[in-house]
């Protein structure tokens, strides 16, 4: 398991803006994709990959349902990744949860089960 820990998250309001912080420990950061992963409160909700950079941040990935409204990037150098969230809605509203993919250099960003070691999560609330 690699120690990831997340920050950044808080109450917010429709239209807000909120910066997610997931730092690292380890050596091997630089070689591993990393995405963000929220949980909703509702029974059953299974944990949705919502954003992805990999290793080198060279690409990314977006659910449908936050294209246009968040920027995932990274820093190898800090062992940082980061999310930033725009134009918040209140369906936004879950755990967000940092993890590394289980894959070096992998590019197999979409499922949540290709992701290994996961963070204690930061929750986001958005109100309307």
């Amino acid at each position: 398991q690699v120690p990831l820990v997340e920050s950044g998250g808080g109450l917010a309001h429709t239209g807000d803006s909120l910066t997610l912080f997931c730092v690292v420990s380890g050596s091997t950061f630089s070689t591993y994709a990393i995405g963000w992963l929220p949980q909703g409160h509702a029974p059953g909700l299974e944990r949705v990959v919502v954003s992805v950079s990999s290793w080198n941040g060279r690409r990314t990935y977006y659910c449908d349902s936050v294209k246009g409204r968040f920027t995932i990037s990274r820093d190898n150098a800090k062992k940082t990744v980061y999310l930033q969230m725009d134009s918040l809605k209140p369906e936004d509203t879950a755990v967000y949860y940092c993890a590394q993919h289980v894959k070096e250099f992998s590019t197999d960003f979409s499922s949540a089960s290709n992701f290994g070691s996961w963070g204690q999560g930061t929750q986001v609330t958005v109100s309307s």
